[in-house]
């Protein structure tokens, strides 16, 4: 049997010459796993190569890339063994090993469990160094100042701290998923072996579950319970319901592609031939009116279930309906809040829309406003004589017009809109394609303008048609006739408005955050009026869920994942490596197809 050092004798010169302490470490299996668990082998030469090859110091004190191969390798005493099997013993060995290599997507020393706790290390790194860095940043940008919950947060132990659980949490889920999903691919390719014929008979139903395409995803997708060790915060349900809603998307565009939607149209042989286009109108926009209605009605009724980033939003850009405090009003004298106003809405709507009496033309009657009515008496004191319904008299009092101040507040709020949309497209769609507006100036910048007035448009008109139906409704509406039921008409005919931006560029990303946050709001309202009840960690039953329509999907249909990132992230995730095996496949079947043809014609 050669000596461990044997092998290396015929290295380079500049890989003998190595230090003497690099024979040490390759036998050391605490610095050995180490390494391992840090760094890979090429990510050291890269290292090398860029950092320590320029440093003198760091270059003569740290090993080479050679030796950290054979530190990483530590296979003295597998090339031992590997000298002393037969030669049919090597071929099943190396059969074996190409197949486990083939199966995890690596090889040598740098193996898919080394590789996996790396990854899981750095994501725990990750993410609790952008938790602090978010910390900071929020609290200088937003001005958070020193209270008591935040020194009471403060004083919370390590083990609570909700960064530290966030960071293990996430790592978690990387690492588990892995092992699972390796584990369950080795067992189905055990499974499948002529040698596991006999457990397939004995066990068909057994055997045909384990043995299914699906078997790896579904299985893997286990490792989502680990969600559960972050608290359960909003955070973790947003998380929950962001991957529901991309697993349905995917979902949705493999069934779409494998002609499961729109069918196939029959040939002339009477069998199906292709499938069905899409029709024109269909699209994510569609979502809107059923998300809108149920927004606004909980914006209305239920406050505390609906985002109080899109409620402040909304507050702040609806000063034609919902009015500001007056310049010239007393100071001592109290001013009902935006807030303050649509619960005056809401509180009609359960009065069923009493009706309005002016107390300019009846100074002397009493009663003329209900009780619990009573903050908004600075807005309907003053209000104008011919204003008859008392929605009016709330939203617009200076205006009888229902129709003028609709047009008011388009006026106002699209100019505005138009403006921050600029800005905002500007540094989100030109500055990643510099290169496009530099080659055409003129179309990049007319899509820029027509996707900024477009979106501004919808965003005004839905608030504007929001705000108006409730006047609307009133007036054309019995007392009794959907008292509030009327909020999610009123929604739902704004959400039409997302007809504009059908097909433009970031709008499907609009119209799936809206949907988000509408069926997130819905539950919260359905816990809230106990239409059904909560069940505990049920967030995270639903994130497994959607790791496993998203495993299944992939292994499916790789392109019903339509963006390249997510495809190379799950792709990661799996323990495949950072590429795009989607597109690869495509590149195959283009490649047998243009050598199909090349033997067609030489024929």
């Amino acid at each position: 049997m050669a000596s461990p050092a044997g092998p290396s004798s015929s290295r380079s010169p500049a890989a003998s010459s190595a230090p003497a302490v690099t024979a040490k470490s390759t036998s050391d299996p605490i610095l050995r796993n180490a390494l391992r668990y840090t760094i890979s082998a090429r990510e050291y030469a890269l290292l090398h190569k860029y950092v320590i090859s320029r440093s003198r110091v760091l270059k003569k004190r740290a090993p080479t890339v050679d030796a950290m191969q054979r530190i990483m390798d530590g296979a003295p005493q597998a090339r031992g063994r590997a000298q002393s099997m037969s030669k049919g013993d090597k071929r099943r060995t190396k059969g074996k090993v190409a197949e486990e290599d083939k199966v995890s997507g690596m090889s040598g020393a740098d193996d898919y469990n080394a590789r996996a706790v790396r990854h899981s290390i750095r994501v725990f790194i990750a993410t609790g160094a952008l938790m602090k860095l978010w910390d900071v940043v929020s609290a200088r940008l937003m001005g958070k100042k020193d209270d008591p919950a935040s020194k009471t947060k403060k004083k919370q132990p390590l083990h609570k701290s909700p960064t530290l659980r966030l960071s293990l949490s996430l790592s978690t889920i990387l690492l588990l998923y892995r092992i699972l999903f390796r584990f369950f691919t080795r067992l189905r390719a055990h499974l499948l072996d002529p040698s596991a014929a006999p457990f397939r008979m004995r066990n068909p139903r057994t055997a045909s579950t384990l043995t299914s395409p699906y078997a790896p995803a579904v299985g893997a997708s286990l490792a989502g319970l680990a969600l559960g060790v972050y608290p359960s915060r909003q955070l973790r349900v947003s998380i929950a319901i962001y991957m529901l809603f991309r697993a349905l998307e995917f979902g949705w565009n493999c069934a779409e592609e494998n002609g499961m939607v729109w069918g196939w149209e029959k040939g002339a042989n009477g069998k199906p031939d292709r499938k069905r286009s899409r029709p024109s109108w269909w699209g994510s926009w569609m979502m809107q009116p059923f998300a809108f209605g149920q927004l606004f009605h909980a914006l209305v009724f239920d406050r505390e279930c609906f985002p109080s980033m899109y409620g402040n939003l909304i507050f702040k850009n609806s000063s034609t309906y919902l009015q500001p405090r007056p310049e010239f009003f007393p100071s001592y004298l109290r001013w009902p809040q935006a807030s303050e106003i649509v619960d005056s809405l809401a509180q009609m709507a359960r009065l069923n829309w009493p009706p309005f009496i002016s107390p300019i033309l009846f100074p002397n009657k009493e009663d003329i406003l209900p009780a619990s009515l009573s903050t908004i008496s600075p807005l309907t004191s003053p209000a104008h004589p011919l204003i008859t319904s008392l929605s009016c008299a709330a939203l617009h009092p200076d205006d009888p017009s229902c129709s003028r101040t609709f047009l008011t507040f388009w006026l106002r709020s699209f100019p505005q809109f138009t403006r921050f949309l600029l800005v905002v497209y500007s540094a989100t769609l030109l500055l990643p394609r510099l290169s496009q507006l530099y080659h055409f100036p003129l179309s990049t910048l007319h899509r820029l303008v027509a996707t900024a007035l477009r979106m501004s448009a919808f965003l005004t008109g839905s608030l504007a048609t929001a705000w108006s139906s409730i006047c609307f409704f009133q007036t054309w509406f019995p007392r009794a006739f959907l008292p509030q039921g009327r909020f999610w008409l009123g929604g739902f005919l704004a959400g039409w408005w997302a007809v504009l931006m059908q097909g433009r560029p970031g709008s499907r990303s609009v119209f799936l955050a809206s949907a988000k946050v509408s069926v997130e709001s819905l539950w919260k309202v359905g816990v809230k009026r106990r239409w059904w009840r909560a069940m505990r960690g049920g967030d995270v039953w639903v994130f497994v869920a959607a790791l496993m329509v998203t495993g299944m999907v992939y292994e499916r249909d790789a392109k019903a994942v339509r963006e390249q990132g997510w495809r190379k992230g799950i792709s990661w995730v799996r323990g495949e490596g950072w590429r795009d095996w989607g597109a690869d496949c495509d590149e195959l079947e283009e490649d047998d197809g243009e050598e199909g043809e090349g033997r067609v014609k030489e024929e």
